[in-house]
């Protein structure tokens, strides 16, 4: 994925061919990005970045979508305490100059375009200038805050009307064009957008028109993201929450009405089992996908950090010299997903198919390495009921006796699966599928969160990822809680004193998840 633009000032020479008598117009499209959560990106919205030329996107829209547009230049416009904001007349111009020069532009905006967005601004420069374009709508922050506060913004027997209000009006104005006598007597929910810095300003407006002081509120902070903030009170302590001491800094939506209190039966997002907690991923890059996934689905904050890469073997030879010998063993045993894919991935690049395995019994170490088998079309035989490598060895041991075994693996890893079929009296032949590499440095961001103290869990998947993490980040991670894939991985990370507070029943990543869960209920 390209980088976001580093500027702070935005480019002003034109780009090549923009003086071009022959070129076409391009085409702009002012996308909603939605509250944050990047899964909430309309598919629409996906479509455009997915075939545009640049992306100019603000704060308020999660950089996690500039994913769909890896082919585009990602500029961004200014990100509070960040980076400088650019005025709009500077976010037009550019808009204009990529247009102009026959480019695909996605000016990609937080909430949806059409609310507090000032998108009029760049509509009329775009009809100007007699560019096309398209504005596809996005999940407006009310909206998202009030589901995912378990507020429901309007109620039949409640507030039948909303009304949505910012609270940060045009600088420079001579008086509030806001009818806050009208807004107080609203029969309904009102929203309140962008009103951090100007909190005492709008509720003292509202009070001093007769709102009641004792109006039940809600503050939410970051909705649909899982740093999510929810503050209930009354209208007379919103301001008191909202100052700069606070720290509930933007982005913060505030409603203001009876509907709030329905929070208090309706909330679900707060009440998922992994809420408020931070997670480090460590599985390699490419595969820490389905459990990131699974810690997001029930609360988590999760951050990743390979600590382990995933290569081939430096040498096929041993590895081909076991699939040419394939007859001679009686059980083939795959330690891991990996362990099936570098493998089947190499008989069929020799040219072979699944008859390579006719009259083996073919073991798999848990439910997930036997999911990886079937998507090869092959049916594991032997899938041990305790999920790790003392199950298989459980499992097999009266039957293994005097035969040959294959175990695919990777080039390191515990001794305990070929160490106990040998002592069940197999003949055992381990070959190196593919290989476990220690990543050499740790990511500085990671680092320092961790040594703040700002990791609750560390989520480890083999002995080898608890050995890195002992290198690249030491004592450090003994603030943190550790959650285990097997009874053996646990065992490496204590031999480097750290606490392991959940050890998964199965390995897989949604028991690992689940086992996470089940500690922090205990």
């Amino acid at each position: 994925m390209s980088q976001p633009s580093e500027s702070q000032t935005p480019p002003s020479e034109p780009l090549p061919n923009n003086n071009d008598p022959n070129r076409k117009t391009g085409i702009v499209a002012l996308v909603g990005a939605g509250p944050g959560n990047p899964e909430l990106l309309t598919l629409r919205g996906h479509s455009w970045l997915n075939r545009c030329d640049v992306v100019l996107y603000d704060g308020l829209s999660n950089s996690e979508m500039l994913a769909h547009a890896p082919q585009a230049e990602h500029i961004c416009v200014g990100k509070h305490g960040q980076s400088r904001i650019w005025k709009q007349p500077e976010i037009i111009a550019e808009t204009l100059r990529h247009a102009q020069a026959g480019r695909t532009v996605v000016r990609l905006k937080g909430g949806d375009p059409a609310v507090f967005a000032r998108t009029s601004e760049e509509v009329d420069a775009l009809v100007d200038a007699k560019i096309p374009f398209e504005i596809v709508p996005g999940i407006t922050a009310a909206l998202a805050a009030g589901s995912y506060a378990g507020i429901p913004i309007t109620h039949r027997g409640i507030a039948s009307a909303v009304a949505l209000v910012t609270g940060h009006e045009e600088p420079g104005k001579p008086e509030s064009a806001l009818d806050w006598k009208a807004l107080a007597a609203f029969p309904g929910t009102l929203v309140i957008y962008m009103g951090v810095t100007t909190a005492e300003a709008w509720t003292r407006a509202l009070l001093d028109n007769g709102k009641s002081p004792g109006t039940p509120c809600a503050i939410i902070r970051r909705c649909s993201l899982p740093d999510q903030q929810q503050i209930s009170c009354r209208l007379d302590e919103v301001a008191g929450h909202l100052t700069p001491a606070s720290k509930f800094r933007p982005p913060v939506i505030t409603i203001v009405g009876e509907v709030t209190r329905l929070s208090e039966t309706m909330a679900w997002f707060s009440r998922r089992p992994l809420h408020g907690q931070r997670v480090l991923v460590t599985r390699p890059e490419g595969q820490a996908d389905e459990l990131a996934r699974l810690l997001e689905d029930i609360g988590a904050t999760v951050f990743r950090h390979g600590v382990i890469e995933i290569q081939p073997p430096n040498d096929w030879s041993d590895v081909d010299s076991a699939i040419d010998a394939l007859s001679t063993f009686s059980t083939v045993v795959f330690s891991s997903t990996n362990a099936v894919e570098y493998f089947l991935n190499r008989i069929f690049e020799r040219g072979f198919d699944l008859r390579v395995f006719a009259g083996a019994r073919i073991a798999a170490v848990g439910n997930t390495t036997a999911g990886k088998l079937a998507e090869y079309h092959l049916r594991a035989d032997i899938v041990p009921q305790k999920a790790n490598a003392d199950g298989l060895v459980e499992e097999l041991s009266d039957s293994i006796s005097g035969q040959h075994v294959l175990i695919v693996r990777a080039n390191r890893g515990s001794r305990v699966l070929p160490d106990g079929l040998q002592t069940a009296g197999a003949h055992v032949r381990e070959i190196a599928a593919y290989r476990n590499v220690d990543v050499e440095t740790a990511e500085p961001a990671i680092s320092e969160m961790v040594g703040r103290g700002e990791i609750d869990w560390v989520t480890v998947t083999s002995s080898a990822t608890a050995d890195n993490l002992h290198r690249l980040f030491g004592d450090s991670l003994n603030q943190c809680r550790f959650a285990a894939i097997s009874s053996i991985t646990a065992d490496a990370l204590r031999s480097h004193g750290y606490r392991v507070d959940a050890i998964a029943q199965s390995a897989s990543m949604t028991a690992i998840a689940e086992a996470i869960a089940d500690a922090l209920q205990r």
